[in-house]
């Protein structure tokens, strides 16, 4: 049984992800540069202008429309720098109320990519480490075991990257402040590089949503904002990284990151059990899908979200029969009693939104 976390601690985290994102939003943008609206086929963004001895840089910001960002722009001069004190908020929830902080050496790659603009550029942090914020995010306290992990992965839809007109500085470059050893992996396929590995194997790795033809699923996508890497196309990531939500990783001060909704990463996560290979490791890493993909359940479930995991579900489960098979399947990796249990909160969920469970199911029970 999962336990919440206090409401104190669910109080002084949220807190913890406004101040954080608020110190990034100035380190990102110098006073001296000004905001300015700049409209791209009928749609507002926020871009910066910095002066230089060359004329004004312009920085990609994010959509107009995005309420948060235009509270940051109206806020901006009033923005203080408060380091040291983040850092006590994030030293009495990680030791005080059980919530979860990366392994240092992975906390440092995503913050040092943060710094970098990574996250300004609208990407996505996937996999373990996404899952890591997910205690903060549904104020649960989620199991360590269920958090190993020896890679970084970061998405971002093609269209956006390629759209903004921004770009970080080279990848490999950033990753070098961490560790020196960092090198590229060539792409199988080309000259490509999708990922980066240091001396100890520790992997990052940039991906995209694949939602055309099986042909382009072993070809790596070039992505102006990447800072010079490509990215691996995989299907049903398009679903998994539409609108994301902002959160902060428990690392030093507080790291501002994009995860996926909670709701589809579980629900992700039992279709990518089903895909996993047969051998040793792909067993091994799908018990780990399912388990988080349970895990989620449970906490979305036990936090009285289960319409918003309902909504989740109907709209993969709707998305054809590769996913129904696929969702099915998935299922079928966690135990019995507890899949009972999980598709029991799930069915209410269904009947708060108007759904019909036996709709949605049937190949399960």
């Amino acid at each position: 049984m999962l336990k919440e976390i206090d409401l104190v601690y669910r109080t002084m985290f949220a807190e913890l992800g406004q101040r954080t994102l608020d110190a990034n939003f100035k380190a990102d943008f110098a006073i001296t540069g000004r905001f300015v609206t700049v409209t791209v086929k009928g749609n507002e963004y926020w871009y910066f202008d910095t002066p230089t001895d060359s004329g004004d840089k312009r920085t990609y910001v994010g959509p107009k429309s995005d309420a948060e960002i235009s509270k940051r722009v109206a806020a901006f001069k009033e923005i203080k720098d408060d380091l040291r004190a983040r850092r006590k908020l994030v030293s009495t929830l990680t030791r005080d109320a059980g919530m979860t902080s990366p392994e240092r050496f992975t906390g440092d790659i995503v913050e040092v990519l943060a710094n970098a603009g990574l996250f300004r550029l609208r990407s996505v942090l996937v996999g373990t480490v996404a899952f890591q914020t997910y205690s903060g995010v549904l104020g649960i306290k989620l199991p360590s075991a269920a958090m190993q992990t020896g890679d970084a992965d970061f998405a971002q839809f093609h269209s956006i990257s390629t759209a903004v007109g921004d770009t970080i500085p080279p990848v490999l470059d950033v990753l070098r402040q961490i560790d020196p050893s960092f090198r590229e992996v060539p792409h199988q396929s080309g000259n490509l590089t999708t990922q980066f590995e240091n001396a100890k194997k520790y992997k990052v790795e940039f991906l995209t949503p694949n939602t055309g033809s099986d042909d382009f699923a072993s070809k790596p996508a070039s992505m102006p904002a990447l800072g010079g890497a490509a990215a691996e196309p995989l299907r049903f990531l398009d679903y998994l990284i539409h609108e994301p939500v902002r959160t902060v990783l428990l690392h030093k001060s507080g790291v501002s990151v994009n995860v996926p909704a909670p709701e589809r990463y579980a629900v992700h996560k039992l279709i990518v059990a089903s895909r996993r290979r047969s051998d040793d490791n792909g067993i091994s890493k799908r018990d780990k899908d399912a388990q988080q993909a349970a895990l989620l359940c449970e906490a979305l479930i036990t936090t009285r979200r289960q319409s918003d995991l309902a909504i989740a579900y109907a709209e993969a489960w709707e998305r054809g029969q590769a996913w129904q098979e696929g969702i099915t399947r998935g299922w079928s990796f966690i135990a019995e009693r507890q899949r009972a249990d999980l598709i029991t909160g799930l069915a209410k969920g269904m009947g708060d939104i108007g759904l019909d469970p036996a709709s949605y199911w049937l190949n399960i029970n």
